[in-house]
């Protein structure tokens, strides 16, 4: 018996100190010094202040700002045991609704957010949330759809305010793989530059 369960437990011993210890540990390592910036959370910093991370969307809600893509984050309901209420950008549950397209409450959700955006054709990122609820980015369309109402609440003038948002469009990866895309901290950072 022990000739057959001693070889077993040390197989599970030496697995577990390789795969759960020496592997994770050595990628943490190779990619602090590889990519020190990403591997730090690709925190943006402002006066020597950390003002947020590029990877991750946050609440912009005001009239001064460019506001972010929609989120469906959520978090629990201290008020009833069980049920969660909206928190949009909650980093620790990251994940979409889970609404099916055919869902009367995702219409109906999607239809505030077309009328919230106005008249005109509304960018589906301005009506829809990202699969994460932590998207960073928003598309230019987006974007440029937003920059009458900041440029009239900061009192700047229009164009200076429209040219932050190509001068902070970022480029499909590679030149090839996914699409423009704007992210919301850096161009607010850059709006707040302004003053």
């Amino acid at each position: 018996m022990h000739s057959i369960l001693r070889p077993a437990f040390a197989a599970v011993g030496l697995f577990t100190l390789t795969l759960g210890l020496i592997v994770p540990l050595g990628f943490t390592g190779l990619a602090a010094v590889l990519l020190p910036h990403q591997a730090g959370g690709s925190l943006v910093s402002v006066d020597g202040r950390v003002a947020g991370s590029a990877l991750i969307g946050q609440a912009f809600t005001t009239e001064r700002y460019f506001h972010p893509r929609p989120s469906a984050t959520t978090e629990p309901d201290p008020q009833t045991p069980g049920a969660t209420r909206p928190r949009p950008y909650n980093g620790a549950a990251s994940g979409a609704s889970n609404l099916a397209p055919s869902s009367a409450d995702l219409l109906t959700t999607v239809r505030g957010r077309i009328a919230e955006a106005g008249p005109g054709p509304v960018p589906a990122d301005a009506a829809t949330a990202s699969a994460s609820g932590l998207d960073p980015h928003i598309s230019p369309a987006n974007a440029l759809r937003q920059v009458a109402r900041v440029a009239a609440a900061r009192a700047l003038p229009l164009d200076q305010v429209a040219q932050l948002v190509p001068a902070h469009t970022e480029g499909r990866e590679l030149g090839l793989l996914g699409e423009p895309r704007v992210n919301v901290l850096r161009l607010n950072l850059a709006l707040d530059a302004l003053r």
